[in-house]
């Protein structure tokens, strides 16, 4: 494996679960939690104009990876605001322990504003966000801490130089599994951003536009997709990449060139939408290198599990009995 202006730190009197980065960091240290997986990154709401809907991929992996019986811990900041309130709710109700939430005053908890443009729906993602800002030194110590087996990371919470400096921070702590996990949200990417995230990486998720993306913009020779990949692992030093194609399925390919596909589902799926299936995949792909499944079922559960997902409103079930027929099937 390769080895790779602060907000304030005052505790609040209130009734919910908020933890600031010194309490934090002192719960960390009274317990061990050996092979758990860390997800560092964004927690944020979509603001629609008749509701909110909580997400971010490393919020929804994590709900999705304590469902399945894991005990993940996840590393972000919200702020002193409403909705960090409605966030650590949820975060109780899921079962989810907030060892790794921060918080302050100066900026909000992540917002993504929701607006209808010629019938479709145009996301803006706000800047400076309490995401942005998450503390360094904190996250050190709980790195050090927790001895986590995997951590995962993606693109968007690097697009602050805070929350930039406190994640290569969390990468170099340990020697854990690091998953890139590489949404591309425009504006809010760069080359050189994408670039380190791969040197640190040895798991590289991405979908089929995204690998594209990166072949332009890393000037890859390549141009069949596999081989694209082929160069990707040989240029950064990864395990492995993994492709999502939709309704395609999904194929994997590791350093020795070995490549494993997943044949697109073989039942009529109900679309409702697509928010969230990359995280519902990725969960399940993570879940998989925990358990040690062989690659095929891997990218299978994780697939099969991606289509469920399509086929509810947004990224999170709203009730635990979804899990259980994967949770049943999977012997979890």
């Amino acid at each position: 494996m390769k080895c790779s202006q602060i907000g304030e730190s005052q505790a609040r009197p209130m009734t919910h679960h908020i933890y600031s980065a010194q309490s934090t960091s002192r719960s960390i240290l009274r317990g061990n939690r050996k092979g758990t997986v860390i997800l560092f990154g964004e927690v944020l709401a979509d603001i629609f104009p008749d509701r909110k809907v909580l997400g971010g991929a490393p919020f929804n992996v994590a709900r999705h990876l304590k469902a399945f019986g894991q005990n993940p811990l996840l590393i972000t900041r919200l702020g002193h605001d409403a909705l960090g309130d409605e966030v650590l709710d949820a975060m109780a109700h899921a079962g989810m322990e907030p060892l790794g939430v921060q918080y302050g005053n100066n900026h909000p908890t992540g917002r993504v504003q929701v607006k209808m443009k010629n019938g479709a729906h145009t996301f803006d993602i706000l800047p400076e966000q309490a995401y942005d800002y998450i503390h360094p030194a904190v996250v050190r110590m709980t790195a050090l801490s927790v001895k986590p087996r995997l951590v995962y990371f993606g693109t968007l919470a690097q697009r602050n130089e805070i929350s930039r400096r406190a994640l290569k921070t969390l990468l170099r702590s340990t020697h854990a599994a690091k998953f890139l996990d590489i949404n591309l949200r425009a504006p809010w990417y760069e080359e050189k951003t994408i670039k380190q995230s791969l040197q640190f990486a040895d798991i590289v998720k991405l979908n089929s536009d995204e690998l594209a993306i990166l072949a332009d913009m890393l000037e890859l020779r390549e141009s069949e997709p596999h081989h694209l990949a082929m160069e990707l692992i040989k240029r950064f030093d990864l395990e492995q990449v993994v492709v999502t194609c939709g309704q395609e399925g999904a194929w994997q390919i590791n350093r020795k060139g070995r490549k494993t596909e997943a044949a697109p589902q073989d039942r009529t799926i109900k679309l409702m939408d697509t928010v969230g299936a990359g995280d519902g995949f990725a969960s399940v792909f993570i879940l998989g290198e925990l358990m040690k499944w062989p690659a095929a079922r891997t990218l299978e559960r994780a697939n099969a599990f991606a289509a469920a997902i399509c086929e509810i409103r947004g990224a999170i079930p709203d009730h635990a009995d979804f899990y259980k027929p994967f949770i049943h099937e999977w012997d979890l």
